[in-house]
């Protein structure tokens, strides 16, 4: 049995989405926890299982399964595959992310149809860091990216520093990584919002405690205002993510269950602008 350290680690980090280690075998990735092949995979499989049964869940909801459906996935001109790319930081390349939710309902409702799902986000990345994913995201050349990502700069390295990342540098940021990527080639680009925190809980984490970060969601609703703002679709995962059941211990990070609100918002969205 894999210690809960381990699988932790195996969860929120992605080392797959590293430009140096893209296209890496397993063997080597398991290798970086310490793990053989075997248990990284079985490991793996289990997240993907819990993935799988939050996706069923919300396909038993109203609507959901039509919205899937009606999810606008389809190949244009010589491409043979629509494919997605996830850009953003912990909460997306958690290995039971929003995204992968949104994997396996594609999975189980269009079994049938070419959609390739490809995540670059890469745990603790702010939005300057991953302005260096820029050629990875070339190489990938997506019909689709959702970015999610901005939680990170809102760090507070001490209770009186200013944040990780300045709102005005965040911004040049987002508008920077949405503008060089249409320059690779033009791609559909969806926003999501930050997921809100639960700043009591993160404010009482240990290990938050000692490293001295603090987070304050107020940084975090001026970086969602300012993409609702762009003219670019935006989610607004606040909206989603409302319960105490939605968040972690550390008040940052979701459980599957804050994830699936977060997919279900998605679906939505991306239907109804169909």
């Amino acid at each position: 049995m894999t210690d809960p350290m381990t699988e932790r680690l195996v969860r929120f980090q992605r080392p797959g989405a590293l430009p140096y280690l893209i296209g890496a075998d397993e063997a080597r990735l398991a290798a970086l926890f310490g793990l053989d092949a075997d248990a990284y995979r079985a490991l793996l499989d289990a997240f993907d299982h819990q993935t799988r049964q939050a996706a069923e869940t919300l396909l038993a909801r109203p609507g959901l399964a039509d919205a899937v459906d009606r999810l606008p996935l389809h190949p244009e001109g010589s491409r043979d595959v629509f494919h997605v790319v996830a850009l953003g930081e912990s909460t997306t390349a958690d290995r039971l992310s929003w995204f992968e939710i949104l994997r396996q309902l594609v999975a189980l409702r269009r079994p049938g149809d070419a959609v390739r799902f490809t995540n670059l986000a890469i745990t603790g990345s702010t939005t300057t860091q991953a302005l260096t994913q820029l050629p990875a995201l070339g190489f990938q050349r997506p019909d689709l990216v959702l970015c999610m990502i901005g939680a990170n700069d809102a760090q507070h390295l001490a209770p009186d520093a200013p944040t990780l990342v300045s709102a005005a540098e965040t911004e040049r940021n987002l508008a920077m990584l949405h503008d060089l990527a249409q320059q690779r080639g033009p791609v559909r680009w969806v926003w999501l919002t930050p997921s809100p925190f639960d700043e009591p809980r993160a404010a009482a984490y240990p290990h938050f405690r000692r490293a001295g970060i603090t987070w304050a969601g107020k940084d975090v609703d001026a970086t969602a205002d300012h993409l609702l703002g762009r003219p670019e679709p935006t989610v607004d995962t606040r909206l989603a993510v409302r319960e105490d059941h939605h968040f972690l211990d550390d008040g940052v990070h979701l459980s599957i269950e804050g994830q699936r609100e977060i997919a279900e918002a998605v679906v939505r969205a991306l239907a109804g602008a169909a």
